[in-house]
C-alpha cells in the first residue's frame, strides 16, 4: 500500500509498505478523511518522540471499516467510523486506574505515528476495535468528523483539566485549532470573562464566535500585563495552555489567582525543563496547580463529541480553512501546518 512517512528527522516522503494484518480484537481501516497536525510537525522537525525511520504519519482520521477480528462485536465491515488519535489498550491496568491514554506506559495511549503507523496510508490498523471506534453519524461530514480526532477531544481537555466552574475567569493561550476548542470548552463549562491569546486575525474572529470576550495580543505587549490590566490587577481563576513553549508556564503562573489552575495542552517538543516562577508560584504554597494530560480516547468519548456537532454545540467547521480533495495531498496539506500562512487554522484532506 501506498504510504506518506517520516523518513527520519526533518525528512518525510511517500513510501510503500505491506497492508497491515488484523489480529483478533482489532480492525483496518480505509481513511474517508484525514488532517495533519501540529504534532506531526514536532515529530518530525523537531524530533519530539526522537528519530522514526519509514514510521507513516498521521493520527487524525475518519475511515470505512474494511475488516474486523474474528472476536470484534459491535463495529461491522463497512461502518463508517470516527477514530481517535488516542487508542487506548482497554484491559490495561492503567486503563482501570482511570488512566487509559497512559495504557502500557507513559503516552502510550497514543500508538498513531508514535511508535506504530499512522493514518496516512491507504490503510491502517486500530487496536481494540470496540473500544476504540465509533459509527460516524449519519448526516455528519466526515471533513468536520475528523476534527473529532484530535482538535475536540484535547482542546475540549483542556477546559476538564483547568476544572472551570461557572463564572470562571479564564485565559486561554494559544488559539489554533486545539485553543479554539479550548475556547469552545470554557465557554460551554461556564466561564465568565474569556480571554484569549492571539494575533491571527482568522483564529481571533473565530475565537470571538467560539465565546472569547476579550482577546490579547501579544504582539501588543506582555500578555502578563494586559491580563492584570484588565482584571485590575487580580489575574484570572484558570488557565487553558495550547500553545506557547516552555517559558509560557511562567505567563500563566504569573496571570494567575491563588488557588487557580492550569490545564496544560501543549505538546512541548523541544527543551529539557519547564520553568516555574519561584515567587509568583507562592514559594511553592501559592495552591497554583498545573494539570497536563494528554486527551481521552475511546469509543464513548467519541460518541459523546460526535453529539455537541450533531446538535449544534460546537461548530467545528470555523476550523477548517484549506480542503482538499485526493489522497495525493496528503503532503501539501502537511507542509502547510508546517509554514502555518496566516490565513491556515486546519487543513483536511478527504478521500
Amino acid at each position: 500500500m501506498k504510504c506518506y512517512a517520516m523518513l527520519g528527522i526533518g525528512k518525510t516522503g511517500w513510501i510503500e509498505k505491506d497492508k497491515p494484518q488484523c489480529g483478533p480484537l482489532d480492525a483496518i481501516v480505509k481513511p474517508i478523511a484525514v488532517s495533519p497536525c501540529t504534532s506531526d510537525i514536532h515529530t518530525v522537525w523537531e524530533g519530539a518522540i526522537g528519530e522514526r525511520h519509514d514510521m507513516v504519519l498521521g493520527h487524525e482520521s475518519v475511515g470505512e471499516v474494511v475488516e474486523v477480528g474474528n472476536l470484534v462485536r459491535d463495529i461491522k465491515v463497512g461502518d463508517k467510523v470516527l477514530v481517535p488519535a488516542i487508542t487506548p489498550d482497554w484491559n490495561a491496568l492503567e486503563s482501570q486506574g482511570g488512566f487509559s491514554m497512559h495504557s502500557g506506559g507513559m503516552l502510550s495511549g497514543w500508538k498513531f505515528s508514535n511508535f506504530k503507523d499512522g493514518v496516512f496510508a491507504e490503510f491502517y490498523h486500530v487496536n481494540d476495535a470496540d473500544g476504540n471506534l465509533a459509527v460516524l453519524p449519519e448526516g455528519l461530514d466526515p471533513a468536520c468528523a475528523v476534527m473529532l480526532s484530535d482538535m475536540v477531544p484535547t482542546g475540549l481537555h483542556g477546559a476538564e483539566l483547568a476544572d472551570i466552574k461557572f463564572g470562571d475567569t479564564v485565559c486561554v493561550i494559544g488559539i489554533g485549532p486545539v485553543g479554539l476548542m479550548s475556547v469552545a470548552g470554557a465557554a460551554i463549562k461556564g466561564a465568565s470573562q474569556l480571554y484569549a491569546v492571539g494575533s491571527r486575525p482568522n483564529c481571533v474572529q473565530a475565537a470571538r464566535e467560539y465565546g472569547a470576550t476579550d482577546i490579547i495580543n501579544y504582539r501588543e505587549g506582555d500578555i502578563v500585563d494586559q491580563i492584570m490590566d484588565k482584571t485590575h490587577g487580580k489575574g484570572v481563576d484558570k488557565v487553558i495552555i495550547a500553545g506557547g513553549d516552555n517559558d509560557t508556564f511562567i505567563q500563566a503562573i504569573k496571570m494567575m489567582k491563588p488557588g487557580g489552575i492550569i490545564g496544560n495542552v501543549n505538546y512541548l517538543g523541544s527543551g529539557d525543563y519547564v520553568k516555574i516562577p519561584r515567587v509568583e508560584w507562592g514559594c511553592g504554597m501559592g495552591h497554583k496547580t498545573i494539570a497536563g494530560g494528554l486527551m481521552p480516547g475511546g469509543r464513548l468519548r467519541m460518541e459523546k463529541l460526535a453529539s455537541l456537532l450533531v446538535t449544534g454545540r460546537i461548530d467545528v467547521s470555523k476550523l477548517i480553512t484549506h480542503k482538499f480533495n485526493g489522497f495525493e495531498h496528503i503532503e501539501e496539506a502537511l507542509l502547510l501546518m508546517k509554514d502555518k500562512p496566516a490565513d491556515l487554522i486546519k487543513p483536511v484532506v478527504v478521500m
